[in-house]
């Protein structure tokens, strides 16, 4: 007899749909580049009578949604890596050593890319900005970057990986808990929407870098989960049942 716990057979995986999602968005935000949404939305969020963008002091936004949200997120990603270790040793927790390896793998590299690019692309964050009180000058991500003494370090967005991140559990969670799966994915987007969203108020991040940094997440996570869990059944497993139709 089959354990219950065995790892099932993966659900039909949709590349034009997980793949296709990202590319458009990607293609998108260069296409955004000619224009000046990025700029109109972060104006939404300054005070030009404070000189200053309205959550950049805030106590909730600094030290409530960015440090101690991270700090549970990565409190979670600490729990993923022990029953990660766990599951060499554990019995209860053998029958999900991928799972768990696939989780740890995942948000390992989908919050380590970040340090690197910015680092690379040298973009400017906005509360740095000329038109928002600073000193430096804007300029597109596909562009040049104007000689300053002080490279930008804001592309892509920082705190938003933490919440895409947890894109992670829905494609962990996708072969044996389905709706679970997508109450993960919901999860994830609207948390790393909030992160977002709260550092655009703090004028900390423009627009397109979170959407930039969910793009990069979710293909994280989405190579993770095909490189190490993908397992379509075969035919001779017989046909898929309906219940089994791709998230």
């Amino acid at each position: 007899m089959v354990s219950i716990s065995a790892r099932p057979a993966s659900r039909p995986l949709n590349l034009w749909v997980y793949l296709g999602i990202p590319a458009v968005a990607a293609m998108t935000l260069v296409l955004l580049e000619l224009t000046t949404l990025d700029m109109a939305l972060a104006n939404l969020f300054y005070d030009p009578v404070a000189g200053a963008f309205i959550g950049r002091h805030s106590y909730f936004l600094e030290t409530v949604l960015h440090d101690r949200a991270k700090q549970v997120v990565i409190a979670f990603s600490v729990l993923a890596i022990l029953g990660f270790i766990g599951s060499f040793f554990m019995d209860r927790l053998k029958p999900y050593k991928r799972e768990l390896g696939c989780l740890v793998l995942s948000l390992g590299l989908a919050t380590s890319f970040v340090t690197p690019m910015k680092a690379v692309t040298a973009v400017q964050c906005p509360w740095s900005l000329e038109q928002f009180g600073g000193h430096e000058t804007y300029s597109e991500l596909l562009s040049p970057r104007p000689q300053t003494d002080k490279p930008g370090r804001c592309w892509p967005g920082g705190h938003a990986a933490t919440g895409f991140t947890l894109f992670a559990l829905f494609f962990v969670l996708r072969d044996r808990r389905p709706r679970l799966a997508r109450a993960a994915f919901v999860f994830a987007f609207a948390l790393g929407s909030v992160f977002s969203i709260g550092r655009m108020m703090q004028g900390a991040h423009f627009f397109s870098h979170n959407v930039w940094t969910a793009v990069f997440c979710w293909l994280i996570c989405l190579g993770s989960y095909y490189w190490i869990l993908y397992r379509p059944a075969l035919k001779a497993e017989g046909p898929v049942n309906a219940e089994l139709v791709s998230t």
